[in-house]
This record gives C-alpha cells, sequence and structure tokens, in this order.
C-alpha cells in the first residue's frame, strides 16, 4: 500500500476564503476620532483608507511601497547589457580568430589579420563589416553567429515576454516561424486599422500562432492592448538611452538573425501599435543609474514594471477627483508587489463599500456626507465600552452595558454575562438550546442547556431622572487637546442613557459665547472656532429650561469646563431681540453674579450638580470650589483620558443614590 504523503502551503489565490468577514467597527471608531477632531464623514473615510488598520496596510503605505520598489529598479540597474555582452562576443570572436590566424602561413591569413586590426572601435560597426567575412576559426564563427542570434532574440524578447529564452538555441524553422508570426500579425493590424477585420480572422491567427500569446486575448483589441504596453514600454527603453547608445543599436538591430527582416517587421508593428493606441506612453524616458546591466528585453520589462509601478502610486495616493479604492488594478498590485499586497487593496475596498452600502455614511439633504443614526450608535457603543473598562478598572463596577438590576421589563433580551443579576428569559433560553441541538443533528431529548443559551430579560429601573450635560466649547478646548475626549464622553453618556436607561431624559448643552442644544450628531460634528467667551451662565439657564419641562423626574447637572465664566447672558431668555451677550475678561463681577445665579436656581430646583474641571487654572478652581460649597456639588478634576469614564461614573452613582 503506496503511502499518501500531503503538502501544505500558504494560500496564494486571493483573499483567505476562511478569513472572517471585515470588521467594520475598528473602522467605525477611527472614522468618528476624526469626525469628532473635526473632519468631515467623507474626508474621515478617505483618512481611513489611507492610513489602514492594525491589521491592514493602508493606501499610503501601499503607495510608499510601490513607490520604493520603482526607485530599486532605476537605482540597481542600467541599460548597458545588451551592448556588454555583444561586445563580449565580439572579443571573443575575435581573439579566437586571431589564434587561428596566427597558426596559418597563407598570404590570406596575413590579409585577415589586417583587417581585423583595422575594425573600428564601435562594435555596431565592427559586426557590420564582418557580416561576409569567412571565419576560419569554428569558436569565432559561432560566438558570431551568437551576436545576431542575440540581437533577433533581444528585439522579440521587447515586444513579446519571454521570448529570449524560448528562442535560445533557435533553429531555422523556428525563426521563420517568428517571420510567418509577424507577417500574419502586420496583415490582421491593417486589416482591423482599415476596420475589414471578423472575430474569425482573430480566431483564426490565435489557432495558427496562439503559442506566442501566452496572455490569452480574446478579440483584437485585447491583443493590441498587451502588444501596445510592452512597445510603448520598449519605446520608453530607447528614448532613455544615450544618443550612442542608441545609435549602436539601431545600427546593430539590422544584423538580428542575419538580415534586417526581422527588425523591418517589428518596426511596422510599432507603427500599427502607436496608431491604435495613441494614449500609451510612446515619448516616457527614466533614468537608470545602478551596476546591474539590462538586456534589451529585460530593460523593457522594468520600463514596464516602473510604468505599473507608477499608475499603482496614483491609484493608491487617492488624491485625485471621485478617488476609491476600486480604482486598483489588483492584479497589477498583486504582480509588482505580492499577493498580500493586493488582499490589502482588496479589502481596503469591500471596507468603503461596505461602510457605504451597510448605511454607516448618508448623505444629507444639503448634500454633505454625515454619520448616520446606525453609525452613531456603533460609535457611542464603541466609546462607552472604554469608558466601561477604564470604571472596571478604577472603581469594581461591571460592564455598563446591564440595564437596570431591579425595575421594569423592558422587552428586550441580550447574552448572559458574568455578573448579571437579571432574570432568565425562559422563553428564548429553550429557543436557542433546541436550535443549537438540531444544528447537530441530534434530535432526540433530552435538551441540555449551556452558558451559551442563556439570554436574560433586560429592565429598566423605575426612577426617572432629566440630566443636563453642560459642555464647553469654547477655543481654549481645542487649544488644549480637550475637545474630542470632551465629544467622546458625551457620546457615551448619550449612547447609555438612550440605549440602557431610556426613562432618563438627556439634554446635551454646548456654550462657548453663546450657549444652545445640540444633538449627539451635532456635537459630534461641531468644529472648533475661535469665539471668546464662556458663558455658563447661558447654559444653566437651558439646562433650567430641561429640568421645568420634567417636573416629576430626578434633576441631575454635569458640567465640563476649563475656563472661568467670561460671558453672561443679559435679557430675556425667551425674547432673541431683547437678549445680548455680556463678555469680559478679566470675568467681570457682573458675570459672575449672574452665573452664581444660575447655579443658585439648580440647586432650588433640588438638582444634583457636579462640576468637572479641566486643567489648571487657579481662577477657574477658586470659583468652582465656591459654588460647589454653595450649592452641596462635587467637583471632580479627572485627567483628559479619565473625563469619560469620571462622568459616565458620576451619572451611574447618582442613580444609585435615587430613592
Amino acid at each position: 500500500m503506496s503511502k499518501r504523503v500531503s503538502r501544505y502551503s500558504r494560500y496564494t489565490g486571493g483573499p483567505d476564503p476562511l478569513a472572517p468577514p471585515i470588521d467594520l467597527r475598528e473602522a467605525l471608531e477611527q472614522i468618528g476620532e476624526d469626525v469628532m477632531a473635526g473632519a468631515s464623514p467623507r474626508r474621515a473615510l478617505q483618512e481611513l483608507l489611507r492610513r489602514g488598520t492594525r491589521n491592514m496596510r493602508g493606501a499610503d503605505r501601499l503607495a510608499a511601497e510601490a513607490n520604493r520598489r520603482r526607485r530599486e529598479l532605476l537605482q540597481r540597474h542600467n541599460l548597458d547589457g545588451t551592448l556588454a555582452e555583444i561586445k563580449k562576443l565580439l572579443d571573443e570572436a575575435i581573439l579566437a580568430e586571431r589564434k587561428e590566424l596566427a597558426r596559418a602561413l597563407d598570404d590570406d591569413a596575413r590579409f585577415n589579420e589586417m583587417r581585423i586590426e583595422s575594425l573600428p572601435p564601435s562594435p555596431a560597426k565592427a559586426v557590420q563589416e564582418l557580416a561576409d567575412y569567412q571565419w576560419r576559426s569554428a569558436e569565432a564563427r559561432e560566438k558570431y553567429q551568437q551576436i545576431k542570434d542575440l540581437l533577433g532574440r533581444e528585439l522579440l524578447d521587447q515586444r513579446f515576454a519571454g521570448m529570449k529564452q524560448a528562442l535560445e538555441n533557435a533553429t531555422e524553422e523556428d525563426r521563420q516561424r517568428v517571420n510567418e508570426m509577424l507577417n500574419d500579425l502586420n496583415d490582421l493590424l491593417d486589416k482591423h486599422a482599415r476596420g475589414e477585420d471578423t472575430q474569425q480572422d482573430f480566431e483564426n491567427f490565435m489557432n495558427k500562432h496562439g503559442e506566442f500569446f501566452p496572455e490569452n486575448p480574446r478579440n483584437v483589441e485585447e491583443l493590441l492592448d498587451s502588444l501596445a504596453k510592452r512597445a510603448a514600454a520598449a519605446q520608453r527603453f530607447r528614448n532613455s538611452l544615450s544618443p550612442e547608445q542608441r545609435a549602436e543599436l539601431d545600427a546593430l538591430a539590422q544584423q538580428a538573425f542575419g538580415s534586417p527582416s526581422l527588425i523591418n517587421q517589428l518596426n511596422r508593428l510599432d507603427a500599427h501599435l502607436q496608431a491604435l493606441r495613441p494614449f500609451e506612453d510612446w515619448t516616457g524616458s527614466a533614468e537608470f543609474s545602478g551596476d546591474d546591466p539590462l538586456g534589451l528585453g529585460e530593460g523593457t520589462q522594468a520600463l514596464q514594471d516602473i510604468a505599473e509601478l507608477e499608475q499603482l502610486a496614483e491609484a493608491l495616493s487617492q488624491s485625485y477627483a471621485g478617488a476609491s479604492m476600486e480604482d486598483v488594478d489588483l492584479e497589477m498590485l498583486a504582480r509588482q508587489l505580492g499577493e498580500e499586497a493586493a488582499v490589502d487593496a482588496r479589502t481596503l475596498a469591500e471596507l468603503e463599500r461596505a461602510l457605504m452600502d451597510q448605511g454607516f455614511l448618508d448623505r444629507g439633504a444639503d448634500g454633505q456626507w454625515r454619520l448616520s443614526p446606525k453609525a452613531m450608535r456603533q460609535l457611542g457603543q464603541s466609546v462607552l465600552r472604554d469608558i466601561a473598562r477604564q470604571l472596571s478598572g478604577r472603581h469594581g463596577e461591571r460592564d455598563t452595558r446591564r440595564a437596570g438590576a431591579a425595575g421594569e421589563l423592558t422587552g428586550s433580551t441580550r447574552p448572559w454575562a458574568f455578573g448579571d443579576t437579571e432574570p432568565w428569559n425562559v422563553t428564548r433560553t429553550i429557543t436557542n438550546a433546541v436550535l443549537r441541538t438540531a444544528a447537530t443533528g441530534v434530535i432526540d431529548p433530552p435538551i441540555r442547556i449551556t452558558v451559551d443559551d442563556v439570554e436574560v430579560s433586560e429592565t429598566e429601573t423605575r426612577t426617572q431622572a432629566a440630566v443636563a450635560l453642560l459642555v464647553d466649547t469654547s477655543f481654549s478646548m481645542v487649544m488644549e487637546n480637550r475637545w474630542l475626549p470632551m465629544k467622546r464622553t458625551a457620546l457615551a453618556l448619550h449612547h447609555l442613557i438612550s440605549t440602557r436607561f431610556r426613562s432618563d431624559a438627556l439634554q446635551i448643552i454646548a456654550f462657548g459665547r453663546y450657549a444652545r442644544t445640540v444633538s449627539a450628531e451635532e456635537l459630534v460634528g461641531l468644529e472648533g472656532v475661535y469665539e471668546q467667551g464662556t458663558n455658563l451662565h447661558h447654559a444653566l439657564a437651558l439646562a433650567g429650561r430641561h429640568l421645568r419641562r420634567h417636573p416629576n423626574a430626578q434633576p441631575v447637572v454635569l458640567v465640563v469646563t476649563d475656563g472661568e465664566p467670561t460671558a453672561h447672558l443679559e435679557g430675556s431668555l425667551g425674547d432673541d431681540h431683547r437678549t445680548s451677550v455680556f463678555f469680559d475678561y478679566p470675568p467681570h463681577p457682573r458675570t459672575i453674579a449672574f452665573t452664581v445665579k444660575g447655579f443658585d436656581d439648580m440647586a432650588r430646583m433640588g438638582a444634583q450638580v457636579t462640576i468637572f474641571r479641566l486643567g489648571n487654572d487657579p481662577g477657574l478652581a477658586r470659583f468652582i470650589d465656591q459654588v460647589a460649597r454653595r450649592i452641596g456639588g462635587r467637583v471632580v478634576v479627572p485627567d483628559l483620558d479619565g473625563l469619560g469614564a469620571a462622568v459616565v461614573g458620576d451619572y451611574l452613582r447618582s442613580r444609585r443614590k435615587r430613592p
């Protein structure tokens, strides 16, 4: 019995078919961070695609790799390969012939010695003058024949990749087949240029000469595309040569395969391709500066690679109007930078498409891109999850996903997690167990329940609260890098209340020179502007309006600020025509008085007031400490990283204290 051997290797057929689906959470987190920092959603998406993620290279890195590869090709190689190889073969042929002539005693040998001694220094001219020379040395004759074969193979390799190797040691019959293919190809392109060719003409040509075209084109247009790209690279190779090198190769080309017929056919082909594909780069060039010489075919391939790398770098830069990762040619990327690079680019394109198709980004009535409500929920959940980890680490509290431990059922269920005290939802739990058991193919009882089957019924505490979150949006918050933590804090609290404590009414109030109520979506997209004034008085007035709309709820006021109050509202809050803002710095006594009165109003309503002081402003510290003592409030001085945990934790603490 033969032993069966299995061999395993890395999968290289494109994306890993066993890879998990694209996780949009990390992408949304990064987009949300950029939006909260002031970028538009569309710009934030573009930045994500450029940066990539922790496990995926972004477009910038892929573009940098393409540019690096291009520089390596230019710095490593030069274009002297064919000329150097011909000179080497010519020197070897002449040396072998001299040795043979030195042994001969006849006058013809002396004449041939004189002829060889008088050869011009130019290899091209020397090869031309030796075209009719009768070689006495078999080795020299073979070397000279190798020159003619090399030229033919190199010229063909410029237009048809792999020809140099395929025609090594070719017979006269092989060379005749090549000439016949070129003649038939030019005839086909003649008919195509006149509009007289048919698909049958193309198929007849491929049936006869298909071995020369491994790309397997399906029609004349695809054939033209592949030939033109290679021919344009060959022309750029020629443009990159010095005038002396160009003249040498032009002269040598006439000796390819021992006659000018090959170069004539190739010139005819180039004329067709330039006429039918004028948009290819026929005029470009490149400056090679390395020590590794390239032959005609190798140099052409290098220039074709350089052109593809430049095209990839441009597509990956995403810097042009209407740019999309769908523009990147994945086959070209895999060819130039490897399969992993193509997988990364494909994943970026799928990520971009998924964010659009799944409704995380949408366009408003004003035509501007924005984060959809679905994206806002996902972003809020992500921010709250981060804050919950901080709370768990600092205070020993469990994940804030749980609803109130005692209260009314919300009708929702969720998988049980360690520490949950909510009642089991028996129907959902048994259904999960039955479905799981059925999936295994076992249908006989008993049904066994595992921990993964258990779902609990969410509850909502009965006590209602009216929560006013006052966030400072003055320019100092932007300048001191407090803008993003403030937005994350507000978003986390909004998500917590809207999903887990729905009986509480939250209002977010942003205050700078003026104060205004904002939605979580508006706050996330709010841009920082240079505006003098910290109008805490106006914010407290709006908070009072919110609390009065919920007279039976427990009032909670949370204030996040980094500066002393420097502005106040004068006039009636409900009459815009009689309302004005007074600003002065240092804080005017009237501003201080109005702001203190606003805090007194909160105290009279029985509000639990917590002030979160950011920064080290001594004036703000004195003012807040005095106010807190006056109204029985709390002062918290968190670091920026802990702001979210401090605010959410204080909100949860206030709930536990409610009767």
